[in-house]
């Protein structure tokens, strides 16, 4: 599976929680299209069939993608130390 970028996950995932916030302290309609549209694109990305999944999937790829830098910050220290 190609992983999406995770600058995209994190940019989605906070304009999901803007969208339900104005969605439901307004319950704008537009909020509400935006809503839908960003959990389409959050399960797209994440392939999976709903948006709990997906916001789940987006949180263990980022937390996977910040160990992997930290695993190759350490690496780097290593090998210019020797």
């Amino acid at each position: 599976m190609l992983e999406p970028h995770p600058k995209t996950l994190r940019t989605l995932l906070a304009r999901y929680a803007e969208a339900r916030i104005a969605h439901s302290c307004h319950g704008d309609p537009g909020a509400a299209r935006d809503l839908e549209d960003v959990a389409y694109t959050l399960c797209v990305l994440t392939a999976t069939a709903s948006v709990e999944d997906a916001i789940v999937v987006a949180d263990t790829l980022l937390t996977t993608a910040r160990d992997s830098r930290s695993v190759g910050a350490e690496q780097a220290e290593t090998d210019l130390a020797a």
